[in-house]
């Protein structure tokens, strides 16, 4: 049975200017096996050291806020909320968690209820009602690209972690959102199952790494891409030589998006 719990009753904080008027954004990063926060300042830089916890399983939407905003109470003051989420987003909802929808964990085969649960979930709306503070959701692979695309050319961004996000950019305007990482990539297997930290895990470091570059590669071949940035918490254990157009990112900056998502229209 799914547990439940209710974020509604929270005490907000008081809503309070803040200072000189440069608004502080408490950024969140949710993954399939960690939840990430830090708040930063109106230049994007982290206030605070960055918390962490374990991604809660089973997770519907209530017990993903509901440790959200326990990680907040952690943090300084903020004035307002960015929230990069592994699925695709619209408008503020939630049209699939893949991540999120085994109830006996990641990886695990979906569970219909969860699977409803998340359908069209207004997570924005939620969250800025659970933190008390105006919320943008974006995909976490978007966000995690905003902050370090150069706004020049077509620049995609690819993370690499518990699955493989993708993020792209147009003169630093955000695309529509492609799940390329669920689209067949070799062998009758998706980018996501020949990527992914399973198949990392399973894999020599040699047939990894080689497997990461011909998806460079391929993807290069769909997209002309200007330049490629390989972020995400396995970036560190690439070691490839991926070309001139590729550079490896650190994964703050899944966080240090956050502050780059309120200077784009609204996705």
């Amino acid at each position: 049975m799914l547990r439940r719990v209710t974020t509604t009753n929270r005490p907000r904080r008081p809503v309070a200017k803040p200072a000189s008027g440069a608004p502080r954004t408490l950024a969140l990063d949710v993954g399939g096996t960690g939840l990430k926060a830090s708040v930063l300042n109106a230049s994007g830089a982290m206030m605070a050291e960055r918390v962490r916890v374990p991604t809660p399983y089973p997770c519907p939407p209530d017990i993903l806020l509901a440790t959200l905003a326990k990680l907040d109470t952690q943090l300084p003051a903020f004035d307002r909320v960015s929230i990069g989420f592994p699925g695709v987003v619209r408008g503020g909802r939630v049209l699939s968690a893949p991540e999120f929808t085994g109830a006996a964990g990641l990886g695990s085969p979906p569970d219909p209820r969860l699977v409803k649960a998340w359908a069209g979930y207004d997570l924005a709306t939620e969250a800025a009602r659970a933190l008390g503070r105006p919320t943008r959701v974006a995909n976490d692979a978007d966000l995690q690209a905003a902050a370090v695309v150069k706004g020049k050319g077509l620049e995609l961004v690819i993370t690499l972690g518990t699955g493989v996000g993708t993020g792209l950019y147009e003169d630093g305007r955000l695309a529509p959102h492609l799940e390329i990482a669920h689209h067949p990539f070799r062998k009758s297997q998706t980018y996501n199952e020949q990527l992914g930290d399973a198949a990392r895990k399973r894999l020599s470091s040699k047939r990894w790494n080689a497997r990461v570059k011909l998806a460079v590669a391929t993807l290069d071949a769909l997209l002309f891409f200007d330049h490629v940035y390989i972020g995400g918490g396995n970036a560190t254990r690439v070691s490839v030589d991926l070309g001139p157009k590729a550079s490896l990112v650190d994964n703050a900056a899944g966080i240090l998006g956050g502050i780059k998502l309120w200077d784009q229209p609204r996705v």
